[in-house]
């Protein structure tokens, strides 16, 4: 089974599995409004947080399409989550990687986003084998927008009306980059 090698620490951030003893924690942001609305979905009740920990914490192969790593992002010197970044295998044949990202409202601002999205990115080229990396986001979505273009990721689409959340249609943004450019901008 391919998995990530975990914990690795940034700068300012501990980045590690789910334990069982995060769900205060995962509550804490996952049952916001403010961050479920761009992740076109209500927000989480706690008993959906408890179950969505269960599966994280179980793990998850590496080997077909949709199957998906969640790494906790903690600040260093800190027990605590404040948000998590997600990659899903989107085309196991063809290493096509979405990756994706929430944080706790408390903690936006500060660069954790960026900094742990980063870290995941280059663990998805390096250890998971990863062709293409891309993102999905809504187009409100500006701090994630930013976090895609501090990322070097290029603006591949712009989906119109493509989804509804709630009573109100969405439209996405895609941006990604490929193996060869994140390791040109690496150099």
């Amino acid at each position: 089974m391919t998995t990530l090698s975990l914990p690795v620490s940034t700068e300012r951030l501990l980045l590690r599995r789910f334990t069982p003893d995060d769900l205060d924690d995962l509550y804490a942001y996952q049952g916001l409004p403010d961050v479920a609305r761009y992740l076109y979905r209500p927000p989480l009740t706690r008993e959906q947080c408890a179950q969505l920990l269960a599966r994280r914490t179980a793990g998850t192969a590496w080997a077909e399409d949709g199957d998906a790593l969640a790494v906790a992002v903690c600040p260093a010197g800190e027990a605590k989550v404040v948000g998590e970044v997600t990659l899903k295998l989107a085309g196991a044949r063809t290493r096509q990687v979405e990756i994706g990202w929430s944080l706790n409202p408390a903690y936006e601002g500060r660069g954790y986003a960026t900094e742990a999205a980063r870290a995941t990115a280059g663990s998805a080229f390096a250890e998971l084998g990863a062709h293409r990396l891309f993102a999905r986001l809504d187009v409100l979505n500006t701090g994630s927008v930013r976090v895609c273009e501090r990322l070097g990721m290029r603006r591949e689409a712009h989906l119109v009306e493509n989804d509804l959340d709630g009573e109100r249609w969405g439209s996405e943004y895609v941006y990604a980059t490929l193996a060869r450019e994140w390791k040109a901008g690496r150099a």
